[in-house]
């Protein structure tokens, strides 16, 4: 049977990701330093919703930003992030209240407590939120986030086996959608370059 066409995802741009870290930006309290942190991992990283929700601390090295992942059917994999994300991190345990008997949770993400995970629907109720704060138009929530990091690597790279394995997909045929974002970007370029019209490069050699 021929396989359909995966629909493609809808991604956020430079401007947009940067409009939603500024909109957390702004306040310096625990929930906002929190939910910053864990915004910048799903889109520096591309980790999964429940990837992020369940990393631990002892899997995040501190020092070369090193991250073991535990992705679907228990495959680990190692992504990095860069110091800005890493003193978020830090920034985020250090004020994080201890829980019962002056014991934290050993997920790296937790209630303001200290003390409980956060859940799939808080997750993705935050993600909207802050989004449609930032004045977003699109449809986003957290894998909107993961799908927003390949399509920026790919970009840099020119890489889709470096995406592979960024992203932990077990086929190359799964990572190929985002190489029809980065066309797509790049049909609709060529076109808006034809619309400036032959009189533009008159004169100009």
């Amino acid at each position: 049977m021929r396989r359909l066409p995966r629909k493609i995802p809808e991604v956020l741009d430079a401007e947009e990701q940067a409009r939603m870290l500024r909109e957390l930006e702004r306040s310096g309290s625990l929930t906002t330093l929190r939910n910053l942190a864990l915004i910048r991992l799903l889109l520096n990283a591309g980790l999964r919703a429940r990837e992020a929700r369940e990393l631990k601390i002892k899997n995040v090295d501190f020092k070369s930003g090193k991250i073991k992942v535990r992705g679907k059917g228990k495959k680990e994999r190692i992504v990095w992030i860069g110091e800005d994300d890493l003193i978020l991190l830090r920034a985020w345990l250090n004020r994080r209240p201890s829980g019962d008997h002056g014991t934290s949770s050993d997920l790296l993400f937790t209630s303001l407590d200290g003390r409980r995970p956060v859940n799939d629907r808080w997750l993705r109720r935050m993600v909207k939120r802050v989004s449609e704060q930032a004045g977003i138009l699109k449809d986003i929530h957290p894998h909107s986030l993961r799908h927003s990091f390949p399509t920026d690597l790919l970009r840099a790279t020119k890489n889709l086996r470096l995406v592979q394995k960024a992203l932990g997909h077990s086929s190359i045929e799964t990572t190929t959608i985002y190489a029809h974002i980065v066309d797509d970007e790049l049909e609709n370029a060529m076109k808006e370059l034809r619309n400036v019209g032959p009189e533009a490069g008159v004169g100009s050699e």
